[in-house]
């Protein structure tokens, strides 16, 4: 059996958390996985969808049957911690860990799984035209005024027109 091994380094979500995620998809077939994490709202499948597609496309590279392949195992690890202090009261810290987790997945082509009836494509983003306003032919400058205009302003708009200093 072929197999395929994709890699996920330094994820910052704590791997307690990326496990829910992660164990979700082990033995699916790779199409129903991507559709899977697709819909799941939290934070982790964003960037385990990508390291799956990453997987199938070295799977490809290796000239594999994509319609055969199977997330074999998922592994996640502790990775890096970084370690930060919260301000207190009376003066002092408390300390925070902020973890970060190792997503290893591997595939292989296996013929006891079925594939799915539907192939998973990405969302294509609709960029919006944006249309331009209708300009009427009006001139981009104003006129100067005729004697009789200014005039007719007043004192009120010509002292409030001026810059102050």
């Amino acid at each position: 059996m072929a197999e395929v091994k994709a890699t996920l380094r330094n994820l910052r979500v704590a791997p307690r958390k990326a496990r829910l995620v992660a164990t979700s998809i082990k033995g699916m077939h790779v199409q129903s996985a991507l559709a899977q994490l697709d819909a799941m709202p939290q934070r982790t499948a964003e960037p385990l969808s990508k390291l799956l597609k990453s997987a199938i496309a070295s799977a490809k590279e290796k000239k594999l049957n994509e319609d055969k392949l199977v997330v074999k195992t998922v592994r996640v690890d502790k990775g890096l911690t970084l370690k930060r202090a919260m301000a207190r009261a009376k003066g002092r810290a408390t300390p925070i860990e902020k973890k970060m987790s190792h997503i290893m997945l591997e595939l292989e082509e296996s013929d006891k799984v079925k594939s799915p009836g539907f192939i998973f494509q990405e969302k294509v983003k609709e960029e919006k035209k944006k249309e331009a306003p209708k300009r009427e032919n009006k001139p981009k400058f104003k006129q100067e005024e005729t004697q009789k205009e200014k005039a007719r302003r007043g004192f009120k708009d010509k002292f409030f027109r001026r810059k102050s200093i």
